[in-house]
């Protein structure tokens, strides 16, 4: 196989409603951060997701991929159905982008996206049951994170064909006075999967 690349934009409306489609339909998430000695590390977590393509997930800052991070903002992220046919047409996104612990504001923003998306996170805070309360207590030695993709790889082959990889931009701007901003999802390059020829 070989790699074709094709300049037929792709508008940013059926990339934004492809990546949206994954985020939505998927809870968990593997990332990749750098470890020292420039070393691969990944891991598993739940994420959420705002519709300025922010996601955020709840860790141990304790542990290797949040120490990664405090070291080298490096990450990238995949999200994918891993029930899905080998057989059927793929879909998947990968991220690549930088990822920090939240703090004051952002930290109060990122509990309310990540509590929209799992309320029992949210009731488990307010927990006046003592097993929610210990529960609540392990939480609060957690911290959410925040990883702010600049590049999106979309598989999608029902939307944009088979063997067919989109590569599309993160461009964010500022929405107002306040911290949201809006992202925009800017087609770059279409990669196709081929059969090479035979000599």
């Amino acid at each position: 196989m070989v790699v074709q690349r094709r300049q037929t934009r792709i508008s940013e409306r059926r990339i934004r409603a492809s990546v949206f489609r994954v985020l939505a339909g998927n809870r968990l998430c593997s990332i990749a951060t750098v470890a020292r000695g420039n070393h691969a590390h990944i891991n598993t977590a739940f994420f959420a997701y705002s519709p300025g393509v922010e996601l955020y997930f709840l860790s141990d800052p304790e542990s290797l991929h949040c120490r990664n991070l405090q070291a080298n903002p490096s990450m990238a992220m995949t999200i994918f159905d891993s029930s899905q046919n080998w057989d059927a047409p793929g879909r998947g996104i990968q991220l690549f982008g930088k990822g920090h612990r939240t703090q004051g504001r952002q930290a109060d923003r990122a509990e309310r996206i990540y509590g929209s998306r799992f309320p029992a996170f949210g009731r488990w805070l307010k927990a006046t049951h003592p097993a929610e309360r210990r529960q609540a207590a392990r939480l609060r030695s957690y911290d959410l994170f925040r990883f702010l993709p600049t590049q999106v790889k979309i598989l999608d082959e029902a939307e944009f064909g088979a063997a067919t990889f989109i590569i599309a931009a993160v461009r964010r701007r500022r929405e107002g006075a306040g911290p949201r901003s809006r992202a925009e999802l800017s087609w770059q390059v279409t990669e196709v999967l081929v059969p090479a020829k035979a000599n």
